[in-house]
């Protein structure tokens, strides 16, 4: 009864125990399965138009990824805005696996003054929209025009004295209180210039001297590519309007009239400036606000010889052409240190607000071998168009620090370091505190000395027996057997073993121990097809890389090889001493 009654209490808290624990899992599996409504939705405001005009329609978009926890209510926007009217849309997509919800509700509004207006917190339920903020001009005084006009444009740009080549906005407005049935407008035309549509055509209402329009607004960016006096052409608009008194549903058998209207907007003239005086740069290139910097893929300070270190130069410049954007990495790099820039990628974004231009360069460094090299400085001069003034955007010199590709050159061969001396050095301090864990240890530590030494006995012992092969026919044979492994690699386009076999073929035929050091000892075609394999595999798309062209480079650079040994029979007792 005393061991029954030693051992119950035991097990039962054993029990007690594991109970605990299945009981904590099954929470927190419980409390990870349960969707949490803790967390707010993410709701985003956003204007169509800033600034805008008082008496101008405008609209406010409030916009979310998840649902909300209630309806909005907009009724805090009266205060400043008069609500036209109010619509809500909703899309999903699911792109590579992963699922998106895109949940909208546009406000047509028009402000009740001028200045900056709030656009106040908008409740959804417990959640709730961020404040923001929107420019209301006054009404535009000089607009006088005649109430009789039903269709009429406007137009005008800014600035109409730009330096050279910089951004001018060109916008265009379209007044009617007539339905259209169709229409057709001419683009701007000026010699020597660069003309961009920027965004989608803008609608709204506006009123001018007590007559309501509808008004739909394009902006274009122009780029003078010569100074002096440019003039842009009048725009023409040709429209269909519908007549009134006609029905506005038609039938295949009662179609409504229209009459033809074409309305014409003024010429423009810009004053474009040349480069100024006080501009010292190179390279012309005016912009409203540009960016530069660089991104590594790796640790500077880590780079592993004969291993690419990609660099990433990016620049990014608003209110210019992609065209002006120059070259970043023009600077040459040490002959120890070698250089494989990628193509360029060039991109442009057309926004209501202007252009926007992007180029990005990125470069594969690989040093041949340990040490610090330098890379210079990189500076882009540029003339801010909002400033009037040259600025210098820059990136100072930056050093990286190659090291062996082990991270340990002076480390001698493992063959040199006695395996079982680690774990026997601290036998002593380990077996105060743990001396199973040391009696573990020094067993593995054993057996592995053992191993060690079998292995080093069966070596040579191999060695010794298969010595006068290994004189005459065991180097072809293992350089047979690297070939062989090269062409299936080649054929099956598998870069990972071409590599593979390149090392072991370069570590046979020159001691080279990377794909850098071995493309120094071949000729140029087979050079260039190893280092784009090593392109290939640092830039992480080795499944698209053909190995045709590597072995028919390699067969061609061992036959040349072949051919320079028979003609030069004569130096061969002289390359055996």
């Amino acid at each position: 009864m005393k061991l029954t009654m030693d051992i119950l209490p035991p097990i039962s808290f054993r029990r007690a125990l594991r109970f605990s624990a299945y009981f904590i899992i099954a929470m927190l599996m419980l409390f990870m399965l349960t969707p949490s409504t803790s967390f707010a939705a993410d709701i985003n405001v956003t204007v169509d138009r800033n600034p805008v005009n008082l008496d101008e329609s405008f609209q406010i978009t409030f916009s979310a990824t998840e649902s909300p926890d209630g309806e909005p209510d907009f009724s805090a926007l009266e205060q400043d805005f008069a609500i036209l009217n109010q619509s809500q849309s909703s899309s999903s997509s699911w792109i590579n696996g992963h699922s998106s919800k895109l949940i909208q509700w546009t406000v047509k509004v028009m402000a009740k003054q001028a200045g900056n207006l709030v656009i106040p917190v908008i409740k959804f339920g417990d959640d709730a929209s961020p404040v923001d903020s929107v420019v209301v001009n006054e009404a535009d005084a000089k607009k006088t025009i005649n109430t009789g006009e039903e269709l009429f444009m406007e137009v005008e740009a800014s600035p109409e004295d730009p330096v050279i080549q910089s951004q001018v906005f060109y916008t265009l407005r379209l007044y009617t209180k007539v339905e259209i049935a169709q229409a057709k407008l001419t683009e701007p035309e000026l010699a020597d210039a660069v003309v961009e549509k920027l965004g989608d055509d803008s609608s709204y209402n506006t009123e001018l001297n007590g007559v309501a329009y509808s008004v739909t607004e394009r902006k274009y960016a122009i780029f003078p590519q010569k100074s002096g006096l440019l003039t842009i052409k009048p725009l023409v608009l040709t429209a269909e309007v519908l007549t009134s008194g006609r029905a506005r549903f038609n039938s295949f058998f009662n179609s409504q009239m229209t009459t033809t209207k074409r309305v014409e907007s003024k010429a423009l003239t810009l004053n474009v400036k040349p480069v100024p005086a006080a501009f010292t740069g190179k390279h012309w290139l005016p912009a409203q606000q540009l960016e530069l910097k660089q991104e590594w893929s790796g640790d500077v300070q880590q780079m592993k010889v004969g291993e690419p270190l990609t660099r990433t130069l990016t620049l990014f410049a608003k209110g210019t052409t992609v065209g002006l954007l120059p070259e970043l990495n023009a600077a040459s790099t040490n002959s120890q240190l070698k250089a494989y820039p990628d193509q360029p990628v060039l991109q442009e974004q057309k926004k209501s607000d202007g252009l926007i231009a992007f180029r990005a360069e990125k470069t594969a460094l690989i040093p041949s071998q340990p040490g610090n090299y330098t890379l210079p400085a990189i500076e882009i001069p540029w003339f801010n168009t909002e400033t009037q003034k040259m600025e210098m955007a820059k990136i100072p010199e930056t050093t990286l620090t190659a090291v062996s590709a082990a991270g340990q050159p002076t480390t001698p061969p493992a063959a040199a370091i006695p395996a079982p001396k680690t774990p026997a050095a601290n036998a002593s301090v380990i077996a105060d505190t743990h001396p199973q864990e040391t009696n573990v240890w020094l067993w593995v530590s054993v057996f592995l000395a053992m191993g060690w030494i079998v292995t080093v006995i069966a070596f040579l012992s191999k060695r010794q027996q298969v010595k006068p092969v290994i004189d005459n026919k065991a180097p072809d044979v293992n350089m047979s057997a690297c070939i062989k492994a090269l062409k299936m690699a080649c054929i099956n386009n598998d870069a990972s073993a071409a590599k593979q076999a390149l090392l072991a073929w370069g570590r046979q035929q020159f001691d080279a121990s990377n794909l850098g050091s071995v493309a120094e000892y071949c000729d140029a075609r087979l050079r260039d097809e190893i280092l784009h394999l090593n392109q290939v595999l640092y830039g992480k798309d080795s499944s698209k890389w053909q190995g045709k062209r590597l072995f028919q480079a390699f067969t061609e650079n061992k036959a040349r090889d072949k051919t320079l040994v028979s003609e030069d029979k004569t130096l061969e007792p002289l390359y055996r001493l």
